[in-house]
């Protein structure tokens, strides 16, 4: 694998992702709604010697994700790694569901579910053709786990849990490409401390750890799972 096109990329769990795949020598794209953020850590990479770059893009406007497929194409070459990282939580503080406009719904959906649908529409052409490719999806317990005022969260992640499942189902082995779900874990980022202001810090996974798990993942993907970060560490934990 030599390329990888990861959405969310400007913050946590998409950063260091892209920070660790590219010191692995991968050619990395990072995409996000943000500009600023996202130029910045590509730069910062780039000036390491690291072949990384920032296209802004939002994975929830379907005229966003072929500009966006093409360009990081014309950048780094034919992506053989597509992670879907990118996700809203919808407006915070949360909400209830019986408080929650039908727009922030569509907007999660939007974001967690169809954008990662779409992105991977984009690129599985060019998978299947070269039969080399592997699609992340980035999940949450949040996906299996009834949490209150997590409703347009938990909703859309789990749509994308049995979207990963359906996937799979429909490729087979000698496609060569393969699609598996990851929870990442509760982690310290942006998006948790939006969620949950007042957790406690010191109890939450470093994106940089997760991302090394995930990366692990990537390199011997098993086809249509349901992974968690929490429990891969534990089973692949080096033999004392």
């Amino acid at each position: 694998m030599n390329t990888a096109l990861i959405t969310g990329g400007s913050h946590g769990l998409g950063r260091a992702l892209a920070t660790q795949l590219a010191e692995r020598g991968l050619s990395v794209v990072i995409a996000a709604r943000e500009l600023s953020p996202l130029e910045a850590h590509a730069r910062a990479l780039r000036e390491r010697g690291l072949n990384v770059h920032a296209v802004q893009a939002d994975v929830a406007d379907k005229t966003a994700i072929y500009p966006l497929v093409a360009q990081a194409t014309a950048l780094i070459g034919p992506i053989d790694i597509l992670i879907n990282n990118a996700s809203t939580l919808g407006p915070t503080p949360l909400r209830l569901l019986a408080d929650t406009d039908c727009e922030d719904l569509e907007r999660a959906l939007d974001v967690n579910l169809v954008g990662a649908f779409r992105l991977t529409k984009a690129v599985l052409g060019s998978m299947l053709l070269r039969q080399r490719g592997v699609v992340v999806n980035v999940t949450s317990d949040a996906s299996v786990q009834a949490y209150p005022t997590w409703g347009a969260y938990s909703a859309s992640k789990a749509a994308l849990d049995h979207l990963t499942r359906i996937w799979a189902a429909e490729l087979p082995d000698s496609s060569g490409v393969r699609i598996f779900a990851v929870d990442p874990g509760e982690m310290d980022t942006r998006m948790h401390r939006d969620a949950v202001p007042d957790a406690d810090r010191s109890q939450l996974a470093d994106p940089d750890t997760s991302a090394q798990h995930i990366i692990d993942m990537i390199e011997r993907p098993e086809h249509g799972a349901r992974l968690e970060v929490a429990t891969w560490s534990k089973q692949h934990a080096p033999a004392a």
